[in-house]
């Protein structure tokens, strides 16, 4: 099960992740709408970013806020991995001891 923080939606976690892709500050309407979605979309993900207090609206399109960009800066991890998973450098860790 996947628990998406702060009570965000997958549609607005994809915007917050497209503003972070393109590196702006501020998007159109046009281009909120334009992001792909795996379901849902169009302008409703940006509105509900924006009662959240992570974009502000005006007539120009969406600015993304400081909470915004602070939940954006977050790289984020799994907090658990499957167990036996290989690490993703390919590198096998050794213990010092048996060394």
């Amino acid at each position: 099960m996947i628990i998406l923080p702060n009570e965000l939606t997958t549609q607005e976690i994809r915007v917050l992740q497209e503003f972070r892709r393109l590196n702006l500050d501020s998007m159109t309407p046009d281009q909120i709408k334009a992001i792909k979605h795996p379901v849902g979309g169009r302008e409703a993900p940006a509105a509900g970013l924006v009662t959240k207090g992570y974009l502000a609206a005006d007539a120009s399109g969406y600015t993304i806020t400081e909470s915004g960009k602070a939940f954006i800066s977050v790289d984020a991890k799994p907090m658990f991995e499957e167990a036996g998973a290989a690490s993703s450098s390919g590198e096998t860790e050794v213990d010092a001891d048996t060394a």
